[in-house]
């Protein structure tokens, strides 16, 4: 488990790309066979993925937790981005078509994760939060998420969220997750741009097309960096920085938080004639 640590905004004001890079981007996140998981010092958030190949892949435990296994003190959300695939939590399987979510509560023991289909594997992202209470495991299909449409094909932002573990949806300590696709021919996500001082965040990128990619915009709204992103990469957002992008063609992207609250709407946005 690779480990990444906070920034200063001062200290990120003065970073080359390589260091940006170094310090908020995860590359290599789906590798077929493999599970890679990063552990940020930004509330405590894992972030990883899973792809399983012609075996099943057990969720492990890694010395960055110091637990007896992964989900002693911390909850999971994971959506699966891939082919169908299934999860077995505590001796029940949950199977997951392509953008459904399941949810794993605290103190959730022997997890393995299998494709249904090597040839068509699935992958399944995953974020991790230190958890003070145990919720249920649930499972929520595409269908079953709360259901949000915004922007337009006028600013060529017009998009979907799926809200599945919030509030009014799956039950959780502390995780909020969910996932944006953006409408054919759109390509921007997040605008306004926002900040949430009481959130960090990730964002994984994923159905960008070949020889295509994402322009993610962070840091605070007067000294905005950048980061080029291509398929299945994912962004470390802290608190103080926005988060927004645009593709080269439409693409989705799924969003994952962890921190003091769990109100979706709790955000600081920002007039595009204050952003530098």
């Amino acid at each position: 488990m690779n480990q990444i640590y906070e920034s200063s905004p001062d200290h990120v004001k003065r970073m080359d790309t390589q260091e940006l890079r170094s310090n908020f981007l995860l590359q290599k996140l789906m590798v077929k066979g493999k599970a890679n998981f990063t552990y940020s010092h930004y509330d405590r958030m894992v972030i990883g993925g899973v792809q399983p190949s012609t075996r099943a892949i057990k969720l492990g435990n890694y010395d960055a937790l110091r637990s007896k296994y992964f989900l002693e003190r911390r909850e999971m959300g994971i959506i699966n981005v891939g082919g169908k695939g299934s999860i077995t939590a505590n001796g029940k399987t949950y199977t997951l078509n392509k953008l459904s979510c399941l949810y794993l509560g605290r103190g959730t023991k022997n997890v393995s994760f299998k494709s249904v289909a090597p040839k068509n594997s699935a992958q399944f992202f995953v974020f991790s939060a230190p958890a003070h209470k145990t919720y249920p495991n649930t499972l929520y299909a595409k269908k079953d998420a709360n259901q949000i449409n915004l922007g337009a094909p006028e600013t060529a932002n017009e998009r979907t969220i799926y809200q599945y573990i919030h509030s009014g949806g799956i039950e959780s300590c502390q995780v909020v997750m969910g996932l944006t696709v953006l409408t054919k021919c759109n390509v921007w996500n997040t605008m306004p741009p926002h900040t949430h001082d009481r959130r960090s965040e990730s964002y994984f990128y994923f159905d960008v097309p070949k020889d295509h990619g994402v322009m993610h915009f962070m840091g605070q709204p007067q000294e905005t960096r950048h980061l080029w992103v291509q398929n299945n990469e994912a962004i470390i957002s802290p608190p103080w920085s926005i988060h927004a992008g645009s593709g080269t063609s439409s693409y989705s992207f799924i969003w994952a938080m962890a921190g003091e609250n769990q109100d979706f709407t709790d955000m600081d946005f920002f007039n595009l004639k204050e952003i530098r």
